[in-house]
């Protein structure tokens, strides 16, 4: 990682079989690269005299590895930028000169947008932009978008054990993807989104101009907060509001195993886990399991309690007895521990931004609205024991969530929706993509009559291209509707506005972008 320090472009300049970067028809390539050294950021490197050092990068931050097949368009360049000066000559040397762009913060874009492209492309990778100030007086921090969660949470506890920020328990994530699109979490029932505690943020447009939520605009700062990455322009850093959490917490898991057990439980938790104190959040992950020659399914109720465990073995035995927790499913921890208690992770290794089990994989969204009954579960058991590699879960909401206006944000599931539902399917070999994927689909498609509808919902930070996308951005307003009702309900206009205030011209889109109104 030692060459990373320096601010690193790399250009692909041969062919090959594999796929290749090319020019675009409006672009050239030398003209980038002169406005680059211009803007004196000069440590550059073909791929012709470091192959292995580009395809290494592009790789580093790739988490599907869908997305890293030789078909997969590769960028032309791939910038990383160590400052926000640099950030800005990047971006507006690309834009000059004709160029898409893609920004990667930690790569866990689920259909790759944030290092794909229909289109030639540049990359730019924040992964050198992720400096983080905590003022624990104030309990503010500034996040540098390229930091991780884990990077994060590392800095956040070594400043304070009393201090914490409310997003995501996978550690390598990039905190800049991760709150543009929301950001649920353990401590969403107590204290919102990781949306819901930014205070200000840093805008790059694509004129290069820095802007911050007061020269952005009210709708801008907005739509930033849970409107999805890709579209506004490039956020530098965010300034977070942390919240407070006790020295030692309570992290919990509960197993069972069987379709009768796992039924009854799980039917029951649809009923307990969203009304249960905010101090509590359970989820629900099932997934099937072989018992010597036969598959069976498998529920694992996990979470935490912002308290010590006498006192949750109390709550539970009063208002979810039948789950049976006792003190051995239990383990009292720091806050910062229970990252890794559910991350399979040392706290050590929090700022480790290298994802070492990457595997094919497609992820599909739901919200539940009402519980399901047991015949559905058990139809649904009988699906997910067809693939063992495959899970799902059930996140709790309620709480504060109940409590915040559907449109205080983008992300409108708050009142009324119980719990937000994740699917996901593994695999190793890029010759089964076809199989799995149309797994999903029909698992999918099975529980249509089970979840919310008029849109059927889905949550912007599992992308899924499966509910609709566009050639490079080029959906009208209108047309973005297929995935922008199901994302954002009736926010979806307020999108639309802010993306023509912010990028009239539509520099900033991908895939399943929002557009701005046709001039």
């Amino acid at each position: 990682m030692a060459k990373f320090c320096a601010l690193l472009i790399l250009i692909i300049a041969v062919c090959s079989t594999s796929a290749t970067a090319t020019l675009p028809k409006n672009g050239d390539g030398e003209g980038l690269l002169s406005c680059l050294h211009a803007s004196g950021l000069t440590n550059v490197t073909t791929i012709s005299s470091s192959a292995s050092e580009f395809y290494s990068l592009l790789n580093f931050s790739a988490q599907n590895l869908r997305f890293t097949e030789p078909q997969t368009p590769r960028p032309y360049v791939i910038i990383i930028p160590q400052s926000q000066t640099q950030l800005e000559k990047s971006m507006v040397c690309s834009i000059q000169h004709g160029w898409e762009i893609r920004v990667r913060s930690g790569g866990h874009s689920y259909e790759g947008l944030s290092y794909t492209s229909d289109v030639p492309f540049v990359l730019i990778d924040l992964l050198k932009l992720n400096k983080i100030t905590v003022d624990v007086k104030s309990k503010t921090a500034w996040v540098q978008a390229g930091a991780t969660l884990g990077e994060v949470y590392s800095a956040i506890a070594n400043s304070s054990p009393n201090l914490a920020f409310p997003a995501g328990v996978c550690h390598t994530v990039g905190s800049g993807g991760h709150i543009a699109g929301g950001g649920l979490s353990f401590l969403s029932r107590k204290y919102g989104l990781a949306a819901d505690n930014v205070l200000d943020a840093l805008l790059i447009n694509a004129s290069g101009k820095v802007m911050d939520k007061n020269a952005m605009g009210e709708d801008v700062f907005w739509a930033l907060r849970g409107g999805g990455g890709g579209s506004w322009g490039v956020v530098y850093a965010w300034k977070l509001q942390l919240v407070s959490v006790p020295t030692i917490l309570t992290a919990f898991t509960v197993l069972r195993t069987g379709t009768d057990n796992v039924t009854e439980a799980v039917h029951r938790w649809q009923y307990v886990g969203p009304q249960m104190e905010e101090d509590i959040f359970m989820r629900v992950q099932f997934f099937g399991i072989k018992v010597n020659d036969s598959t069976t399914i498998r529920a694992s109720f996990h979470g935490i309690y912002l308290g010590r465990q006498p006192e949750l073995l109390t709550i539970m035995g009063k208002v979810f007895p039948e789950l049976g927790m006792v003190a051995a499913d239990c383990k009292e921890m720091k806050w910062v521990e229970t990252i890794g208690n559910f991350d399979s992770t040392n706290v050590s290794q929090l700022t480790n931004r290298y994802y070492t089990n990457k595997v094919f994989f497609k992820i599909k969204s739901d919200f539940g609205k009402t519980p399901l009954p047991k015949p559905a579960l058990r139809g649904l058991w009988s699906i997910m024991e067809e693939e063992v590699s495959a899970y799902a879960i059930f996140s709790p909401l309620g709480g504060i969530m109940n409590r915040i206006p559907l449109t205080a944000l983008p992300f409108p599931q708050r009142q009324g929706t119980l719990f937000d539902i994740q699917y996901k399917v593994t695999w190793t070999n890029r010759s089964e993509d076809d199989h799995y994927l149309e797994w999903m689909r029909k698992l999918y498609k099975y529980m249509e009559p089970y979840v919310s509808h008029s849109p059927r919902a889905a949550y912007v930070n599992y992308l899924d291209l499966d509910l609709g996308s566009a050639f490079n951005g080029s959906a009208t307003a209108e047309e973005a509707r297929a995935w922008g009702d199901k994302y954002f309900h009736h926010n979806y206009d307020r999108l639309v506005k802010a993306k023509t205030q912010v990028d009239p011209q539509n520099f900033f889109r991908n895939s399943q972008s929002i557009p701005p109104l046709a001039n």
